[in-house]
């Protein structure tokens, strides 16, 4: 036990909290964090989300020396008293380490609490609004016409919602491969630079050519990934807006997000925000003010399955749609945490999709199933996804990985 008084309803008895640990492993070259919390009842564990791979072993560290202590001898179904003391008991609240942490614990709270009732999880948060959830896949390549191939062949295998990036030719950007640029004779200062005026160009020369080669009907999305400075990001998305785009995506960081009150003066294409958030308090005045139209919500950096449930029914009220960020960092566990809210939400927008190798899937059985474009529920109880330590253990942490932020042609350093 340990030396935190439990609440007052606490009686001691029933079902406890054994150990709680975290478990690192990297079967696609990614590390992944999981956390697992072990009750008094044989066999009884659940499974959360903690990945913040550029951080694993901060992460680790924070749940295995910090929290656990503070669970031993807790019942595993108080979740939102656990939750609300676990986000105060380091004093000073949130950023992506802690709030991965506590992402990890609840996560595999409501994960236990699924299986004792037999149910999962999305049964507990009110039941499904939705058959299946759809997904957005990614098209990426070399130039417009590579990327209007990519679309139509994801088209051809069932999915509506398309993410489109185009390489700047002779420039680095996000979510394209690189593409030659015009011969030179003088070297560039800096090979391969993030050129932002050269990426406006591009990136409306590529939704130009997609909407006359691919049609009205698919739903394009682009994401800016903050790389412009805030005028920039006004006058893109003015540029887009004859284009009919799903969403824009991080048009602006997160410390620019007065300018999106520009960005909406002056046009109607929809933005999605928040991916870099760490605390749900970021999004209020977002949300509040109507400044967005998709949440676009790392769920394990802001804390889980709560504190995200709660988001969602505060952007609803506001007509904000989500959309929850899915990337290949984020582990099986956390794209069955995302499945579970979209199921339910009514104000779901769409889904990122991410699509596991066989290694992966062998470490976590149970993996969200993806057919048609879109990703279905199961009616495992939980979250309905395991992990076989034996086989993750094949696969240890990567080296400790950095994100490498580009730099403009003079050699400063670009916003990720």
């Amino acid at each position: 036990m340990n030396d935190i008084p439990d609440p007052p309803w606490a009686d001691g008895s029933g079902l406890r909290i054994t150990g709680v640990r975290t478990i690192l492993t990297a079967p696609a070259g990614t590390t992944l964090a999981v956390v697992r919390v072990d009750t008094s009842e044989p066999g009884l564990y659940g499974l959360g989300c903690a990945t913040f791979t550029q951080r694993a072993k901060a992460v680790r560290t924070a749940v295995d020396e910090y929290l656990a202590p503070q669970l031993i001898g807790r019942d595993p179904a108080d979740i939102s008293d656990i939750a609300a003391m676990l986000h105060v008991s380091g004093y000073w609240r949130s950023g992506p380490v802690l709030n991965n942490a506590l992402s990890g614990v609840d996560m595999a709270l409501w994960d236990i609490k699924g299986k004792v009732a037999g149910l999962p999880v999305w049964q507990l948060l009110g039941g499904r609004c939705r058959t299946a959830v759809p997904l957005y896949t990614h098209a990426a390549g070399i130039d417009a016409e590579a990327v209007a191939d990519e679309v139509r062949q994801w088209l051809d295998a069932g999915y509506r919602y398309v993410r489109c990036q185009v390489a700047v030719p002779g420039g680095g950007t996000y979510g394209a491969p690189s593409a030659a640029g015009p011969a030179s004779a003088r070297p560039p200062m800096t090979p391969g630079a993030w050129d932002p005026a050269a990426y406006r160009r591009t990136v409306r020369g590529l939704f130009d050519h997609l909407r006359a080669e691919v049609g009205a009907e698919v739903e394009l999305i682009h994401d800016v990934h903050e790389r412009v400075d805030p005028t920039d990001a006004v006058r893109l998305a003015k540029d887009l807006e004859p284009y009919d785009l799903f969403y824009l995506e991080d048009p602006v960081a997160p410390e620019d997000l007065d300018w999106l009150r520009a960005i909406r003066a002056q046009c109607a294409t929809p933005i999605a925000i928040g991916e870099l958030f760490v605390n749900p308090s970021e999004y209020r005045p977002v949300v509040a003010e109507r400044l967005c139209d998709f949440i676009r919500v790392h769920i394990s950096a802001i804390g889980g399955i709560t504190p995200a449930w709660r988001l969602a029914n505060l952007a609803e009220a506001f007509g904000v749609r989500t959309a929850w960020h899915g990337p290949g960092d984020v582990s099986p566990v956390g794209h069955a945490a995302n499945l579970a809210l979209d199921l339910v939400s009514p104000n779901f927008g769409v889904q990122e999709q991410h699509l596991f190798g066989e290694r992966v899937r062998e470490v976590f059985p149970g993996c969200p199933e993806i057919r048609d474009g879109h990703l279905w529920p199961s009616e495992r109880p939980g979250l309905g996804v395991d992990l076989d330590e034996r086989l993750a253990a094949k696969y240890p942490p990567a080296a400790t990985a950095a994100w490498r932020p580009p730099r403009r042609a003079d050699g400063a350093l670009q916003r990720p």
